[in-house]
């Protein structure tokens, strides 16, 4: 079942869910909002012919970092990792569902593609997968709503959470956008 708002106070409060920093305005009915952060990575079309999953293309995407003074400037048709400010924790027996923000996939930014399940065990920021699906670019300034994370109990506690040994958990951990690691097997 999908935690209320008065479940995830509950579970903030018990530091079962963590979510670094947190506006307590941000807490909805059955979700709380996440913020856009400042860094992006965007593929360098030119470094490479094609996207061979199974190879470590060093250089296929390249760091960029906006500012409110000069936003992202995400065009038409273009695919983006950017990631979340918040940095989320979840224990062994609650998953998490990244969502964006109906306003802005009314102007045609979606902020996932297939990374929208969040298992349990995870610790880390959240990468999104932004893409514009509009006819005109979308400007992305650093902080500025961008989704939300609702939560779920499980039936039980799960034998290895995200992140436990032999479990190959390629991005436990991380603080920014973080580049597909598929090549890791």
């Amino acid at each position: 079942m999908v935690l209320s708002d008065r479940t995830i106070r509950e579970q903030l409060l018990a530091g079962r869910i963590r979510l670094e920093p947190l506006d307590a305005d941000d807490v909805q009915p059955s979700s709380v909002d996440l913020h856009l952060a400042a860094r992006f990575q965007v593929f360098r079309s030119s470094r490479y012919p094609y996207i061979d999953p199974t190879m470590d293309q060093v250089g296929l995407m390249e760091l960029v970092e906006a500012t409110a003074e000069e936003p992202f400037v995400l065009h038409s048709g273009e695919f983006v990792l950017g990631s979340t400010v918040e940095r989320l924790g979840l224990p062994d027996d609650i998953v998490a569902r990244l969502e964006g923000k109906s306003s802005l996939g009314r102007l045609g930014l979606l902020i996932h593609s297939t990374a929208g399940y969040v298992d349990p065990g995870w610790n880390g920021t959240l990468t999104l997968e932004l893409s514009n699906v509009a006819n005109l670019p979308i400007l992305l300034t650093p902080g500025m709503p961008i989704g939300q994370v609702s939560f779920m109990f499980m039936t039980t506690p799960v034998d290895r959470p995200y992140g436990s040994a032999g479990l190959g958990s390629r991005y436990q951990g991380q603080s920014e956008p973080t580049a597909s690691r598929s090549h890791l097997g």
